[in-house]
């Protein structure tokens, strides 16, 4: 609730200033789209970075074991955030197997897009 308060503060705060927000790791469950939904509003646009475990992995500092538990305890909570983004609103995913550079334009492009 804490989360979900300060930025709504901080999202109503700049609202004549700007054409959208970018929001990076919210919501991470189910229960917390939902909650954003109820009291800020539904996202005009949701996007997914599409990459393999192995991608992830590989930029982990972590010990194999605990990286590999994170990637999972990840995929279970993003997998159902996924389809509901994808019935509800429009989910752009984007291939995130690249370098960043490659990554970055194609989130840039894909934001392009959509504001036309």
């Amino acid at each position: 609730g804490i989360i979900l308060e300060l930025l709504k503060e901080a999202m109503v705060s700049k609202l004549g200033d700007t054409k959208g927000f970018l929001i990076d790791g919210y919501p991470q469950e189910l229960k917390d789209a939902e909650e954003f939904e109820s009291k800020i509003g539904e996202p005009k646009l949701v996007l997914c970075l599409d990459c393999s475990a192995e991608t992830m992995s590989s930029q982990s500092s972590e010990n194999t074991e605990t990286t590999e538990d994170r990637i999972e305890s990840y995929y279970q909570a993003s997998n159902p955030l996924i389809a509901y983004y994808e019935s509800r609103t429009q989910l752009c995913k984007v291939d995130a197997e690249g370098t960043q550079e490659d990554v970055f334009l194609e989130i840039c492009k894909t934001i392009d897009s959509f504001l036309k």
